[in-house]
């Protein structure tokens, strides 16, 4: 390498300072130096460049067009070296606010907990969290990251997968003491549903029946914006539910909730995807969030 060229950004501030300034003596104050040596420096690049940048009088610093030129590529110069020099920061050590959108049920299980760690490890980035059911636009609510739960519409956003839950249809043993229960989708028809009051990839339930996938249309009685909310009409007795099961696996488990027509829908898969605006602008910030997801859900 030539050594002429190792200091020569640093040359640049030091003419930037004498240029912005306006005199050898207070670029030497602001960055430390003596004036003698700011002098000297400024005559080393004319010197390594063969032309007079500043035309030096007992009372003003006149700047030659060389001069010009070279002071507003040395702005341009420094300036790019601390972008880049900040995104390796960014990088090192993410920062900002980070916007996450996910659903209520899946946010509150899975996401919620495992902030404090994900908190701990990057404490220069603040999350901004919001849990809804209610399909947002990432760039119309300036959102980083959104959780989907479900088949994903096309779109020119980036999906990582984070895993997937069987959905189940379950019901109160009150509700089927009551109404009895269910042994083919086709008798939901003369049963109470609770369904959802937002647009869905599928507006039916899906069934196999025969071998063959049916998508069976539902008449809810009640509905309702979110799965926690539906789990909880459930319990209630208001009525049949079709849910994720992760949704609905606690309240199984403690008799509070029975599956029913488990047989039905043996591949009623739903998946879990992080969406994310891609590209090599990435925000640090976000990159490493979806890699902790990752980490932890996949």
């Amino acid at each position: 390498m030539n050594r002429n060229r190792v200091n020569q950004s640093a040359d640049m501030e030091v003419f930037d300072a004498v240029i912005t300034r306006g005199s050898f003596s207070a670029a030497a104050r602001v960055l430390g130096l003596s004036p003698s040596a700011v002098s000297r420096i400024v005559a080393g690049i004319e010197d390594r460049l063969g032309v007079r940048l500043v035309v030096r009088t007992t009372r003003a610093l006149a700047v030659t067009p060389e001069g010009e030129a070279y002071h507003r590529a040395a702005q341009r110069i420094l300036a790019d070296l601390a972008e880049v020099e900040q995104t390796i920061s960014d990088q090192a050590a993410p920062s900002g606010r980070l916007r996450v959108s996910s659903t209520l049920s899946y946010g509150r299980r899975f996401i919620v907990p495992h902030l404090p760690e994900f908190m701990d490890r990057y404490p220069g980035i603040m999350v901004d969290i919001s849990l809804t059911d209610t399909v947002i636009d990432l760039v119309e609510d300036r959102a980083d990251v959104a959780i989907r739960v479900g088949p994903l519409p096309d779109s020119p956003l980036i999906a990582r997968r984070l895993g997937d839950s069987r959905r189940a249809v379950v019901a109160s043993p009150a509700y089927l003491a009551r109404f009895g229960t269910p042994t083919t989708p086709d008798d939901l028809r003369d049963h109470r549903c609770i369904g959802f009051n937002f647009r869905r990839m599928h507006p039916g339930w899906l069934f196999k029946v025969d071998g063959e996938d049916t998508q069976l249309m539902i008449k809810p009685s009640v509905e309702t914006n979110n799965g926690d909310t539906a789990t909880q009409l459930a319990v209630a007795g208001a009525g049949i539910a079709r849910v994720g099961l992760f949704n609905v696996s606690e309240e199984i488990d403690a008799g509070r909730l029975v599956e029913i027509l488990k047989d039905y829908c043996p591949y009623d898969i739903e998946p879990f995807h992080a969406l994310y605006l891609g590209g090599a602008t990435l925000p640090a910030r976000v990159r490493v969030f979806i890699d902790f997801l990752a980490e932890k859900l996949s």
